[in-house]
């Protein structure tokens, strides 16, 4: 009592082009619809939207993330600045400590950027 099989056509697939998948990865990642309903609105299988987040996420991360010279270059620059910005504060305490006779940066600041400022102020009243 075996039935027969009917032949079954294999669901043809529609091409898609990356800016249709793109528009309806916005629509999912903004919220504005769900897989299951953009599977039915677009008649596009769940598990395809699925691997296109899946495409997508990477693909961005590719595009977002810089090479290993950009990234030591951009921290280098910011090591610059920080650097500039301490020098400058280290400068204004100095001299605000030099005006008041008031030794703050040792009772609040780390001894390690005291005695920096301490060398400061030694070299303004020179």
């Amino acid at each position: 009592m075996k039935e027969k099989k009917e032949n079954r056509r294999k669901k043809s697939y529609k091409k898609v082009t990356f800016q249709y998948k793109l528009f309806v990865i916005d629509q999912i990642r903004n919220g504005q619809i769900s897989i299951n309903y953009a599977s039915k609105k677009y008649d596009i299988s769940r598990s395809s939207i699925s691997y296109w987040l899946k495409k997508y996420s990477t693909f961005e991360q590719k595009n977002k993330s810089m090479s290993k010279d950009d990234q030591i270059k951009k921290l280098k620059e910011k090591i610059e600045e920080l650097t500039f910005v301490k020098e400058f504060q280290q400068d204004i305490i100095a001299e605000m400590e030099l005006e008041t006779g008031l030794n703050l940066s040792k009772k609040s600041l780390p001894e390690a950027l005291s005695k920096e400022i301490e060398k400061k102020k030694r070299n303004l009243s020179k």
